[in-house]
Parts: C-alpha cells; structure tokens; sequence
C-alpha cells in the first residue's frame, strides 16, 4: 500500500497538464505520456486534470485503467485536482 507520505514530493514527479484538452484529446496524451514515462523507467507521474466538472478526472480515471503499464493510482490527497499514477516495474 502506498503512503500518502509519498505524495508530499508531488511537485518534482513529470506532469501531464490537461488544462483546456477535451476528452478525446486527453485519452491520446494520456496514453503517450504513460507509454514514455514507462520507457524512461519513471516510477510515478502526475496527471493534472483540475477540478471543473469532473469530466477529465472521470475521463483520466477510465483510460488509466486500461493501460497495462499502470500499476496504480489515485487522487492527490493535497490537492484533487490531480492524479498520482504508479507505473509497474
């Protein structure tokens, strides 16, 4: 189980700023920004996804899982506009 001790350092993890993307264009950065985080042997990233109306939290939360690379991941506990992603090794 992961601390949420480890989510303190959020801000040093490489980010994927959704902001303004509408859902079909978020799947595809999503998708690419996992794949080559992979790649790079990342641990965690951090998707950003804000709060609105909860359309590309909903939306980020339906496409991680579906991808085999990802381990897990749930709501920063500090700030719930973002998502902490744990990658598989």
């Amino acid at each position: 189980m992961k601390s949420s001790l480890d989510d303190v350092f959020v801000n040093n993890l490489p980010s994927l700023d959704l902001h303004g993307e509408i859902r079909s264009s978020a799947r595809v950065l999503i998708k690419e920004f996992i794949h080559d985080n992979y790649v790079m042997k990342n641990n965690r990233v951090l998707i950003i996804h804000g709060l609105g109306t909860g359309a590309l939290k909903n939306e980020v939360k339906e496409v991680l899982k579906k991808i085999k690379e990802v381990d897990s991941f749930h709501l920063n506990p500090y700030n719930p506009g973002c998502t902490v992603v744990y990658l598989k090794r």
